[in-house]
């Protein structure tokens, strides 16, 4: 798909991976709805694409809540007259404890954020592309969707959701045409990241998914995925200093 002139939404646009993300599609191009519950991050990120000349505007959603999604959608169709691209992005971790000393409310959390949301994202998503007559959608899932993620299994349960999820939607291109991707990247240089290493024990387990990943780095992969006809349902790993590469679960076994 061709960026320049298309509508794009980003959730978790506040900082990280969806901050990046947002950046490159307006430099592509694209107006960009910025969806987070962080109204001070979001703000900022809209300044940024501004101040580079791009278009965009924040949103105050929660993404786990129905309306409040459908709500972002309908702000993006109002504001530029449809959607084109969707990038999942919102995520959280479990922090400590781990599962399964975690209090079951704290991991609930994790997959009302991490996969209904993506799930419900998508099919509000769905629905607009529909009306514009196709569309991209990209997740962010991450290589402890392919991997065992002893760290923390709860999010790893997420992404390894949202990865077969993904590619269940294949069809979709041929269907409606609306392709689905994910990305998997290892362990991203962002906020939250920094958060829980900061808060782990000394000599107590650490996220090891290899060496940090820029943000930027990820959104490229995010770039290539919208632009890619050949692919759907596809899942690409994305890792520090390496080109990106469609995977297969097998793969990594």
């Amino acid at each position: 798909m061709e960026i320049q002139g298309k509508v794009a939404l980003v959730t978790g646009a506040a900082s990280g991976i969806g901050r990046a993300t947002a950046v490159l599609l307006a430099k592509e191009g694209a107006s960009v709805v910025l969806a987070d519950i962080d109204d001070e991050g979001s703000a900022e990120t809209s300044r940024l694409i501004k101040s580079l000349g791009g278009e965009a505007f924040s949103f105050h959603a929660d993404v786990t809540d129905p309306e409040q999604c459908r709500a972002m959608v309908a702000a993006a169709e109002q504001a530029y007259g449809g959607l084109d691209i969707l990038h999942n992005n919102a995520g959280i971790i479990t922090m400590r404890p781990r599962y399964p000393d975690a209090e079951p409310e704290r991991w609930m959390k994790t997959l009302a954020l991490n996969l209904q949301a993506v799930i419900l994202g998508t099919q509000v998503g769905i629905e607009a592309m529909t009306r514009r007559g196709g569309g991209v959608i990209v997740q962010s899932a991450s290589l402890a969707g392919l991997i065992p993620y002893p760290t923390d299994p709860i999010y790893g349960a997420t992404k390894a959701g949202v990865v077969n999820f993904t590619r269940s939607l294949a069809p979709l291109k041929e269907e409606r045409n609306i392709r689905v991707n994910c990305v998997c990247p290892g362990v991203v240089d962002t906020p939250m990241v920094t958060r829980a290493r900061q808060q782990a024990p000394d000599g107590a387990p650490t996220m090891q998914l290899g060496a940090l990943i820029a943000p930027e780095h990820v959104a490229d992969a995010v770039v290539m995925l919208v632009r890619d006809e050949s692919l759907a349902g596809k899942a690409v790993l994305v890792r520090a200093g390496q080109p990106h590469k469609t995977v297969e679960a097998a793969a990594l076994a």
